[in-house]
């Protein structure tokens, strides 16, 4: 294969070294070369403008902006985008927001480097790329109800530990209010004491410690 026929790829990672051992993976193959490198998720959308990459992997966990902002600003400009999230977290939540975003792969940063190249090669064809651990998870997601934003915001001061006066104090709403948040979380999360509530939101992602 020509070198104007390789994937070109564009690696969005907050560490170096991750990055530069991807880059070394990809660049030992003929038909792929790394196009660019990015360390958060504003850099990502400004090196996706000028580079335009055939395929993007994208971080999700980054500083300044995460990999599903940026996904979802990226895929928004560019409806062509063609972006797989790498990633250690295999939250459900984490993996339902990455490919409502617009993501069209998910790929765990403990994956064999075969799986890497595969997935590169399979989103590059047009295909959606997603392990069937992942799709399993995802379709438990859509199962559940969603909880809104205001909800999420209470549940990860919950799991901050904090008491529903303090986290009136801190969203500035009332104490009832918390309350009446915290029983619509409970039946959604289906679950009955908060305890188990931040518990089963730290599993599917919707709060990290």
């Amino acid at each position: 294969m020509s070198q104007f026929a390789a994937i070109r790829v564009l690696i969005v990672d907050d560490h170096a070294i991750v990055r530069q051992g991807l880059a070394a993976l990809i660049e030992n193959e003929p038909d792929m070369t790394v196009v660019g490198q990015a360390g958060d998720g504003l850099e990502a959308i400004a090196q996706y403008r000028q580079l335009q990459p055939d395929v993007t992997l994208m971080d999700l966990q980054m500083p300044q902006m995460s990999g599903a902002d940026a996904t979802v600003a990226i895929c928004a400009e560019f409806t062509r985008a063609r972006i797989i999230i790498l990633t250690t977290y295999d939250g459900d939540e984490d993996i339902y927001r990455a490919l409502r975003a617009g993501a069209k792969g998910y790929l765990l940063k403990d994956a064999e480097p075969e799986a890497l190249l595969n997935a590169l090669q399979i989103v590059h064809s047009g295909q959606q790329y997603i392990p069937s651990e992942v799709a399993a998870k995802l379709v438990q997601r859509m199962n559940i109800p969603e909880l809104s934003d205001r909800e999420q915001e209470v549940v990860r001061q919950m799991a901050r530990g904090l008491s529903n006066h303090d986290i009136g104090a801190t969203l500035n709403i009332t104490e009832s209010t918390v309350k009446f948040h915290i029983n619509r979380i409970l039946s959604k999360l289906g679950v009955s004491d908060r305890t188990q509530a931040v518990i089963t939101a730290l599993k599917r992602g919707i709060a990290k410690l």
